[in-house]
């Protein structure tokens, strides 16, 4: 009897790439069931690696280009560029927001997320625009800034000015001076291009589970820096409804965000807190924010392809109380077990609330390391460790089996 298996994790953030860590898992699983009939399907949840993986996914390619890193200084970045030419969809761009503002970019000794900006993204939207794009979708994780999308929105020709009239500088600590802004010089084109945002709807901009409160501290913020995050951004999200809102036309359409043509609420509607914030600045100039896996999964025929299999193997990085708010191994979980299908998750690291993954459907869960190492190490052999602690995984699965029927062939007959 052949195995039938699906291979369907995300990556290792500053690590390995979703396809990289789907590879090492094959790896493990050929060890013990060389036989097996695997379905690789490497997922992104819109941080690093989306704007590769979907251009891959979709026959598009990567457009390489210089923009404006999170601490202000130039990186090489990218954009995709899917469909046009004879087909019937505009042409669409895929913005990861990651590949010019991600945490990876933040030099470890640098990450203060009151002065990380996201101006490059809005220098990657702008390049989108020169490159034809009229369709343009914003990969929104793995973020290294707190900004409200306030850099992006200064790229795109906003002018953000504090009480005496002058600019305010780049960065989320600079949001609680902001006392106008002025829209009269954002890029006209993006009235007429259609802004989709894939982002975890549980990420609110504002109020106890803020970005500032939940993320601030994963980027660096002290807890008085904090605060005054989390006071900028409500000074932000009261001047984007103030100035921004009534210049923006909001066509019907789904979506949480500016897509329904009601008045949204910038300080807590799904997904304006992805990115540090960058989905409410988006969605104050007509973004719509979508529920990431929506988007992402387009074409993927996931479902289907997880139903196929009898068992799945997924993974990322750490396994904690956050996976199952919108992370990938809850989602492949939980549709897995629409159609019973039993779930591994194997993790870099386990922390506090990874046994809440249990509910949305994950059987089992298993940290890679086998002892103790640094972070460095850990990360250089992370496709080694993937790979022979799926083989101890499968292995003990095994034995199980075999005990189940060593105990079934003993029992006592009616």
């Amino acid at each position: 009897m052949t195995h039938r298996i699906a291979i369907a994790p995300s990556g290792f953030k500053e690590s390995l790439s979703a396809a990289r860590v789907a590879e090492a898992i094959a790896v493990g699983v050929r060890r013990v069931i060389p036989d097996a009939d695997l379905d690789l399907i490497p997922l992104v949840d819109g941080g690093e690696g989306t704007a590769e993986a979907l251009a891959l996914a979709g026959g598009g390619r990567l457009v390489p280009c210089t923009a404006t890193g999170p601490v202000g200084d130039p990186v090489p970045s990218h954009f995709a560029l899917l469909g046009g030419g004879t087909t019937p969809r505009p042409l669409t761009a895929v913005v990861e927001m990651a590949a010019v503002a991600g945490l990876a970019l933040v030099p470890p000794g640098l990450r203060h997320p009151g002065a990380t900006t996201t101006y490059g993204v809005g220098e990657l939207i702008r390049a989108a625009l020169d490159a034809g794009a009229r369709r343009i979708l914003i990969g929104c994780g793995d973020s290294g800034t707190s900004d409200g999308g306030a850099g992006a929105l200064q790229a795109l020709g906003a002018r953000l000015t504090d009480r005496h009239g002058r600019e305010l500088r780049r960065g989320g600590g600079a949001l609680h001076e902001l006392e106008r802004i002025d829209p009269s010089g954002l890029d006209p084109r993006l009235a007429r291009t259609e802004l989709l945002v894939a982002c975890n709807p549980y990420n609110v901009l504002c109020g106890k589970r803020g970005v500032a409160r939940v993320f601030g501290p994963q980027k660096g913020a002290t807890p008085a820096e904090v605060e005054l995050l989390s006071a900028g951004l409500e000074r932000w999200a009261a001047a984007l409804t103030r100035d921004l809102l009534p210049a923006v036309a909001p066509e019907p359409g789904p979506g949480p965000a500016l897509a329904t043509g009601v008045p949204v609420d910038l300080r807590t509607a799904p997904g304006t807190g992805a990115s540090g914030g960058l989905g409410a600045g988006l969605a104050a100039v007509g973004a719509r924010l979508l529920p990431r896996y929506d988007v992402l999964l387009d074409g993927l025929d996931l479902d289907a392809r997880l139903a196929r299999a009898d068992f799945v193997i997924t993974a990322e990085g750490a396994l904690d109380h956050q996976t199952v708010r919108g992370k990938i191994p809850a989602e492949v979980a939980r549709r897995a077990q629409a159609s019973g299908v039993p779930v591994l998750v194997l993790a870099g690291t386990i922390g506090p609330g990874a046994q809440d993954v249990r509910a949305v459907g994950v059987d089992a869960y298993s940290a890679i390391l086998p002892a103790p190492m640094t972070l460095v190490e850990a990360i250089g052999r992370s496709g080694e460790l993937l790979a022979d602690a799926t083989e101890r995984a499968l292995r003990i699965m095994a034995l199980g089996s075999r005990l189940g029927e060593r105990a079934g062939r003993y029992a006592p007959s009616a």
